[in-house]
């Protein structure tokens, strides 16, 4: 059958010990007894788990590459004397400077795997499917049968919501009203049958509308189904705050603010740094609503040559009473706020900023579980800044101040001159940096990124450069050359390339234009 597999998998082939709900018998049959075997399902393989914490070779099925696309991250060539090295940066080159084709290798010789973020994905959505299409049978003679199908359903149209959302903002443009029934998207595939077919790009307008019913889907099914059982199962405040963001994402602006203002209704409660101590990106916390995945942020941004740092234009943006900045960052081995200084007594900023998370940090940055997502978490916080935009763009100044310095009173020193008290376009850009900070390297600067570069009311794109160093080998310290590569404002590179694989099998289907990406020299 000309079936792609780069666009999703045969659950009865995937899903290994799963496999007794889809039996290989049929194609588009199997056997289900009881809304407890779609549960089964649905938290074994339909959400995507928690994992242990991995450099970015080993990250990319569901898209580790995210945080290196923007201005969040840069090069790290150099470390603690005596430090091993890190080989991060040859796995992530074509990402991290653009490429036209993200596969590409330094030296332009020869290209690596450019798919599983799209294929592991697919497969994600193809056991959504399957779910979906199955929970329409299932027996609803009681109450607990009609709250049980309806729940599994529902957190499943989540999911392939959620998973269509993250597909579509990589591998289309940002969403324009005006343009979005004749942008490409990317295939939907909604169906849980194998069909003979070559798939093709449908448009952003149809994967949004896709994305939308699953999602108005879902709240109705999950109304009245009882409390979220754990952090890492979508409940109905969940699909509110994603409505918020894809409402937000499509300039829909009483939409965003209507499901921003239902999740903090809901869950108010923010964390207070100037009492709470401990990691903040804990799995305990108050302001977490729901997570999947792992977090890998850490694990690539060691202390060392050939890795990574958080971006010192990010760590200088947060003001010294700003507590996140000595919170959430460490430098050398130390805290930021201990950092040390040079032996000329001389102040300076850190050479070497990594993410702090505690549980990475006394861990020794081990491959231990990650507690929460650094692609897939869902906090309050979000629902704040969604309402807090919203609100701006509708001209609604003092509900938008409102909401914004709610939660900059939770983030700064006790006493500080934390409210923001500007209007128009400043209180725009204000809560623009607040996103920027608050939500820093946890999947959001990309697509913000590039939606902002198409906003109605602010139209904004960013010129950001990267340096990238080329070494002698993949363990060796002596540089070969530095080079520096620009992603203009507006470049066709917001928009990735969709995988080459894809567009040699799919006969026909049309790949987004990105320019071959040159370089300078930088002076070593």
């Amino acid at each position: 059958m000309k079936l792609s597999h780069y666009i999703f998998l045969l659950s009865t082939m995937a899903l290994g010990a799963c496999s007794k709900y889809l039996e290989e018998v049929s194609q588009d049959q199997y056997h289900v007894q009881a809304y407890t075997d779609l549960d089964e399902l649905l938290l074994g393989a339909a959400y995507y788990p928690v994992k242990k914490s991995a450099p970015v070779q080993e990250t990319e099925s569901m898209g580790g590459f995210i945080h290196f696309l923007g201005d969040e991250m840069e090069e790290q060539n150099g470390g603690l004397p005596g430090q091993y090295v890190f080989d991060t940066k040859q796995f992530i080159f074509g990402q991290y400077t653009w490429q036209q084709r993200v596969g590409v290798n330094e030296s332009n010789t020869g290209f690596a795997s450019e798919n599983e973020a799209w294929s592991e994905t697919y497969k994600l959505i193809n056991v959504a499917n399957s779910i979906i299409a199955a929970a329409t049978k299932l027996p609803k003679a009681t109450t607990d049968q009609i709250q049980g199908a309806n729940r599994v359903e529902g957190e499943a149209r989540f999911l392939r919501a959620a998973y269509y959302f993250w597909l579509v903002n990589l591998y289309a443009k940002p969403y324009v009203a005006s343009t979005a029934s004749a942008d490409l998207g990317v295939p939907l595939k909604i169906q849980e049958e194998v069909l003979d077919v070559l798939y093709q790009r449908n448009t952003v307008q149809e994967v949004y509308d896709q994305i939308l019913s699953d999602l108005e889907m879902a709240e109705k099914l999950l109304d009245n189904t009882g409390p979220q059982r754990s952090l890492y199962r979508a409940d109905i405040t969940t699909v509110h705050l994603l409505l918020s963001r894809v409402h937000l994402y499509m300039q829909h602006w009483e939409k965003a603010f209507d499901y921003a203002d239902k999740v903090v209704t809901a869950r108010p409660a923010l964390v207070d740094l100037n009492s709470s101590q401990g990691s903040f990106l804990r799995k305990e916390s108050v302001e977490n609503i729901f997570s999947m995945g792992g977090n890998d942020v850490p694990r690539n941004m060691l202390n060392s040559v050939q890795s990574f740092r958080v971006a010192h234009d990010l760590y200088q943006t947060y003001s010294d009473d700003d507590l996140r900045k000595t919170r959430w960052y460490w430098a050398m081995g130390d805290f930021v706020g201990y950092t040390k200084t040079p032996s000329s007594g001389a102040a300076t900023l850190p050479s070497n900023i990594s993410y702090y998370n505690n549980q990475y940090f006394s861990s020794g940055f081990t491959a231990v579980l990650s507690p929460v997502s650094d692609k897939f978490l869902y906090r309050t916080a979000e629902a704040y800044l969604n309402k807090a935009e919203a609100s701006a763009y509708l001209n609604r100044e003092s509900e938008a101040r409102a909401a914004l310095n709610l939660l900059r009173s939770k983030r700064y020193k006790a006493g500080s001159a934390y409210e923001v008290k500007a209007g128009g376009n400043e209180l725009i850009q204000r809560i623009r940096t607040e996103r920027r900070l608050e939500l820093a390297l946890e999947g959001h600067r990309w697509f913000d990124l590039r939606r902002y570069g198409v906003n109605n009311v602010l139209p904004q794109s960013k010129r950001i450069v990267h340096n990238y160093t080329v070494y002698s080998g993949r363990v060796s310290t002596t540089m070969v050359e530095r080079r520096q590569y620009v992603l203009e404002e507006n470049d066709p590179g917001y928009t990735l390339p969709l995988p080459q694989s894809v567009i040699d099998f799919n006969t026909g289907m049309i790949n987004n234009q990105r320019p071959v990406r040159t370089f300078t020299l930088i002076p070593r």
